[in-house]
């Protein structure tokens, strides 16, 4: 696949538009509503990666902002988001993705507030590097927090974007090892129009149960 700043600005502008319309979806499920505006998120997100583009990598305010969402907002916003969804008696087994998505939000926050990212464009994709110290182990917790949280969330259609954005992470890992995390949040952006269609059907079903 060919990414490209065009390619970011034409799908981050699609997908946020996909956004708008599924928060406007949810509005009668306010608990529905942070998962309804991840589309958004994911969609603005490659977006800001245009403007990383534009800029030749390195490390200006757009690379940071790049980095903010990818690394500690990603982290502990779909965990959240999730339990937020998910009926009552299925919320307890959440507690623990959502409590290593905070613990590894806290410590990439940390990270980003104390040393330097940087981009670099490799060819069609982007790299970005951050230097930290047992990054293999932050991934996981990344990786169990976030996908680990829509695999236990019982629901099908979150199932089916966790199946999805988990062969998103396999393939990123396998075929752009160096660019991993700028290929997978694309993945993860394509696949959030699932999140739209749950959005959808579940308005079919009236106002969330508190």
């Amino acid at each position: 696949m060919c990414w490209s700043a065009t390619a970011d600005l034409a799908a981050g502008t699609g997908i946020a538009a996909i956004g708008v319309v599924s928060v406007s979806l949810a509005a009668r499920r306010p608990r529905d509503l942070p998962l309804a505006a991840l589309p958004f998120l994911l969609g603005a997100h490659q977006i800001i990666e245009a403007a990383v583009w534009h800029q030749d990598g390195g490390t200006g305010p757009a690379t940071l902002a790049w980095a903010v969402v990818a690394l500690p907002l990603l982290a502990v916003w779909v965990p959240a988001a999730v339990l937020c969804a998910v009926p009552p008696h299925a919320r307890h087994r959440l507690l623990v993705p959502l409590a290593l998505g905070a613990a590894t939000a806290s410590v990439l926050a940390y990270a980003l507030a104390t040393r330097t990212v940087t981009a670099e464009i490799r060819g069609h994709t982007v790299g970005y590097s951050l230097g930290l110290p047992r990054a293999e182990l932050i991934v996981v917790g990344y990786l169990l927090a976030t996908i680990g949280s829509l695999l236990l969330s019982g629901d099908r259609g979150l199932v089916l974007f966790g199946v999805l954005v988990t062969v998103g992470a396999a393939v990123s890992a396998a075929l752009w090892r160096q660019e991993y995390i700028s290929t997978w949040c694309a993945f993860a952006a394509v696949s959030s129009v699932v999140l739209a269609l749950w959005v959808a059907r579940r308005r079919e079903h009236g106002p969330s149960p508190a």
